[in-house]
């Protein structure tokens, strides 16, 4: 672990810039017995054990970084990411807040007990992190790129390159951080045994092409390949309907454009929220003449799945779930 005044170092030698944690805040909070209080089973404090000695060398979407073999306190920064440390047996012992929920999602809140939320992804607490004294700090480049210099003041910072479907390139990364590359390795393996088992036992109903909706406020948009489902579905082998859209993640459309998504299985999720604008989007569009005149409609194949689990966790706890819905809704076993 870096010692205080090691930070304390680093720190001073950031711009002054008001975005940055102040330096007498930050020597208040490594001071402070409050921030010594947050409970956390990888901490010496809970388990007993000494912190392994020692650094390795991870290299990541901002550059390389010298990071403890044995991280005693983590942070992290997006929710995938928050995923991926549990999977592993890491608590941290803070987080960014789930997109929805108080503050965590329902499938990882109990495990999440006693971690201090951090704010969004987009706008993460820095004087909070400061507080925690972490010695590793896991964040994004799509989400954090602006303060990661102050992030590296902090801790020893590495950061995944994209949220995007990917999802096992960034596990792999927050398992190298944490010194655990062969447990990380066991737990995509085992995910991987599934798909097999899934698609072995779906045969043909694999053939049948399916589209994925998503209903927002006030918009709607059809989930692809790039998408957290679309990686899932293309190694599951699922066959999706052709398109000409251009961008690979997802295209938002109109009513009008209704027919697009025209399949012989359906899929949407609604993300919602407390102003319940997601609900009404589904509402307003499934009550449309359009939708209702959709063949995969009529055929009684549309599924109404959860918005966490299949988009926007994006996390291996969250893939899991999501191969436990396939597996009843294609009637395997």
């Amino acid at each position: 672990m870096l010692s205080r005044r090691h930070l304390s170092r680093r720190f001073r030698a950031l711009p002054l810039l008001s975005a940055v944690v102040s330096l007498s805040v930050w020597l208040t909070a490594c001071g402070s017995p409050a921030a010594d209080s947050t409970p956390s089973p990888s901490s010496p404090a809970a388990s007993g054990a000494p912190a392994a000695s020692g650094t390795h060398k991870v290299k990541h979407a901002m550059g390389e970084t010298e990071v403890p073999n044995s991280p005693q306190r983590v942070v992290i920064l997006t929710n995938e990411g928050t995923e991926a440390l549990l999977a592993l047996g890491v608590k941290p012992v803070g987080a960014v807040n789930s997109y929805v929920g108080n503050p965590y999602y329902d499938h990882i809140k109990a495990e999440m007990e006693g971690v201090k939320p951090l704010g969004t992804e987009s706008q993460p607490n820095l004087e909070m992190i400061a507080a925690l004294k972490p010695d590793l700090i896991l964040g994004n480049k799509m989400r954090q790129e602006k303060i990661y210099t102050q992030l590296n003041a902090i801790a020893p910072t590495v950061f995944s390159e994209t949220l995007r479907g990917e999802w096992k390139n960034n596990f792999r990364l927050y398992a190298e951080a944490l010194n655990k590359k062969d447990a990380g390795e066991k737990v995509i393996g085992d995910f991987d045994k599934r798909i097999e088992d899934f698609k072995s036992k779906a045969g043909d109903k694999l053939k049948e092409q399916v589209s994925v909706v998503r209903f927002m406020a006030g918009k709607t948009r059809v989930y692809l390949e790039d998408s957290f489902t679309g990686v899932i579905f293309k190694q599951i082998g699922i066959a999706r309907k052709p398109n000409n859209y251009k961008d690979p993640f997802m295209e938002e459309i109109t009513k009008e454009r209704l027919p697009e998504v025209d399949a012989q299985r359906l899929f949407y999720f609604t993300y919602e929220t407390g102003d319940n604008k997601g609900t009404q989007q589904e509402k307003d569009w499934l009550n449309d003449p359009l939708w209702k005149n959709l063949n995969v409609v009529k055929s009684g194949k549309v599924y109404r799945v959860n918005d966490t689990i299949w988009n926007t966790a994006g996390g291996v706890k969250a893939a899991n779930l999501m191969l436990d819905e396939l597996y009843k809704i294609y009637e395997v076993k």
